[in-house]
């Protein structure tokens, strides 16, 4: 049992650690956003996952977990653009076998681990789309502050981004194009008052 906890707490910290882990798209979206790591990537991932697995009659909770994991292997390799995939090799197989191997539960973890990376069942795809469209929220964000480059990342008018064209689902190409048209403000504009309650 002792083994047991140290291995959590030692996997927890290295969790911990994807809050500090800058996602690799800055470079070439010529931006610098601390806000942007792979830890609050995860997070929204998983919301989205979530919602999308539900609309879907797919299985929720592995949704939520294949997003909760789909970049754990970061801490140890970073994260790359689509630049830098074209020459850097990751083990990443490895380094997820490696992390997940002691800790309870670790045959379930890389199980959806592996199933998410093949994206043959409708769980893996709709996690794959809660990746994609985290990433497109991103962009709209960049792109509402003024970024040149993630407009035409998201290809505002006319034909669909890189990530529309790797989505699995009509529910997530959907969704994609409606977060084209709002601005990403629209959450609060109700809501703001100069009077207090």
């Amino acid at each position: 049992m002792r083994n047991k906890i140290k291995n959590l707490v030692s996997f927890f910290y290295e969790i911990g650690s994807l809050r500090r882990i800058l996602r690799a798209h800055q470079q070439t979206l010529f931006l610098r956003d601390e806000s942007d790591n792979i830890s609050s990537h995860s997070f929204r991932t998983a919301l989205i996952g979530y919602f999308l697995a539900k609309e879907l009659k797919a299985n929720a909770d592995k949704v939520i977990k294949m997003c909760l994991l789909h970049d754990t292997e970061e801490t140890r390799s970073g994260d790359q653009n689509w630049v830098n995939k074209r020459y850097v090799k990751v083990f990443e197989e490895e380094i997820r076998e490696e992390q997940l191997e002691k800790l309870p539960n670790s045959k379930e973890l890389l199980a959806l681990s592996k199933e998410y990376q093949e994206r043959k069942t409708l769980e893996a795809k709709i996690a794959k789309d809660a990746d994609l469209l985290d990433e497109i929220l991103l962009l709209k964000e960049y792109e509402f502050l003024g970024s040149k480059e993630a407009r035409r990342w998201l290809k505002i008018k006319g034909k669909e981004s890189q990530q529309e064209k790797l989505m699995f689902t009509k529910l997530a190409k959907e969704l994609a194009k409606e977060i084209k048209k709002q601005e990403p403000s629209i959450w609060w504009k109700n809501l703001w008052t100069p009077k207090r309650r």
